[in-house]
């Protein structure tokens, strides 16, 4: 049917009168699905369970699903809080009458202790092991690695430390680890930020490791990747003797002959584009250690940090930046490398951990709390990965990168199509009724939330 242009405008004379009144009125209508998603999982029965020792007034498990909540709809900070009040949805979905303010919040989460969080660090192991068993993959592959949060200057436990951007500031470096073919998050460590990337790491990747597998069974391949922070002995020896496998990058070190190796050699094999490599039996002495390294080098246009080139070879030759990774995979040396590059995926999940889920927000000057926030935080992202996955997430093409093994999209454009919609809570014939605008699109998406939810 053609239609007239004039049919396509509207005119606009004055401005809106902009009225505030006392209405069933939400800007959140997707909250609703997630709601009907906590209530499958018995997310609050679980989650009065891991936080039985916090005592609230309001109760500690809704006050956890409070933050939830408060992350899916975009606040960051506590104090957005009091720009939802009033909102049916966010009420609902927490069980709450009346929403705390920020302070009462604050309290609350500066009650955690090492201790009283670690039930809470069980239980988001727990959903994420639920999920991975129920998607049965075939192998599984975790990126360790740390990130900085930088605080204010009085917050407890924050100093100086590793942070190239920002190095006056005082910071937190949490150690995660990652699961790859999920975006979940296995497990997060708060750190001081003047610690080393590898400081508690075999701790931390043991408790990964004896988890999974009380988990998932002893059967599943468990696969590591890790940067050259972690290159230590003890890690390397744990990983062996746990049957793991990895690939862990190499620092050019002084007391490791690569720069040697690499200046001798002759032949390089072609692995990618623009990147050549081949591999060597590394003896480590100091380790009493034999690891298969493979070195490689890719072609810039540009010098950098990583760039040996003049002290190698003439600069007739251009300009390499070179790398060298630690495996005891049998993967050949493409596979290999593109095993190695996969890791950059982590990458998105940190940013949108740190962009959407606050992660790098810290609410209080009080460690406890803060380590709380993180937990929650990583919960949020578990929450949401297990409902996209049980909604019917399409499957990716596999790549022997191990990355995404599912089309995830990130919560920013799922928040724009599902969770922002404006409604109004009802009362029809008895019984409460959300009504959104008539919109085909939105309609048939809810249409599928709806069916995948109720199966």
């Amino acid at each position: 049917m053609r239609l007239k242009v004039r049919s396509l405008w509207r005119s606009v004379k004055d401005d809106l009168r902009v009225e505030f009144v006392s209405q069933r009125l939400t800007s959140y209508g997707g909250l609703e699905l997630f709601s009907r998603y906590f209530r499958k999982v018995n997310l609050v029965v679980r989650l009065r369970g891991a936080l039985a020792a916090i005592p609230s007034d309001y109760g500690s498990a809704r006050l956890a699903l409070l933050v939830v909540a408060l992350l899916y709809v975009g606040a960051r900070r506590l104090e957005h809080l009091r720009y939802l009040v009033g909102d049916p949805l966010v009420a609902r979905v927490c069980g709450l009458a009346r929403l705390p303010t920020a302070r009462t919040m604050s309290n609350w989460l500066k009650q955690f202790t090492q201790a009283t969080l670690a039930p809470l660090v069980e239980l988001n192991h727990d959903l994420v092991v639920e999920t991975l068993a129920a998607c049965r993959v075939p192998r599984l592959t975790i990126d360790v690695d740390g990130t900085v949060v930088c605080t204010g200057a009085k917050v407890q436990w924050a100093f100086r430390g590793f942070n190239p951007h920002h190095r006056k500031h005082l910071s937190y470096y949490p150690l995660l680890a990652h699961v790859a073919q999920t975006g979940h998050i296995l497990r997060i460590k708060n750190r001081p930020g003047n610690v080393h990337d590898s400081k508690q790491a075999v701790a931390f990747v043991r408790e990964v490791i004896d988890s999974v597998r009380a988990g998932l069974g002893r059967t599943l391949p468990l696969e590591f990747r890790m940067d050259a922070a972690f290159f230590q002995r003890d890690l390397l020896r744990l990983l062996a003797a746990r049957g793991c496998a990895y690939a862990i990058k190499v620092g050019y070190w002084s007391w490791l002959p690569l720069k040697q190796l690499a200046a001798e050699r002759r032949e390089w094999s072609p692995l990618a584009p623009g990147v050549t490599g081949f591999e060597h039996r590394l003896r480590i002495p100091q380790w009493n250690l034999d690891v298969r390294v493979m070195i490689y080098r890719k072609h810039v246009q540009h010098e950098s940090r990583k760039n040996f080139q003049l002290d190698l070879f003439t600069p007739d030759d251009g300009h390499f930046e070179y790398y060298a990774v630690a495996t005891n995979m049998s993967l050949g040396l493409p596979a290999l490398f593109a095993f190695v590059c996969g890791r950059g995926a982590q990458e998105k999940t940190l940013a949108e951990l740190k962009g959407e889920f606050a992660l790098d927000v810290v609410p209080t000057n009080h460690y406890g709390a803060n380590s709380a926030w993180q937990q929650l935080s990583v919960l949020a992202h578990n929450l949401f990965r297990n409902f996209q996955l049980d909604t019917g997430a399409e499957p990716k093409r596999r790549s022997r990168k191990r990355t995404y093994a599912y089309l995830l999209p990130s919560l920013r454009t799922f928040r724009f199509l599902v969770i922002a919609r404006a409604g109004r809570v009802t009362r029809v014939n008895g019984r409460n009724v959300l009504r959104l605008a008539h919109n085909p699109s939105i309609e048939q998406l809810y249409e599928r939330l709806q069916h995948a939810l109720a199966a």
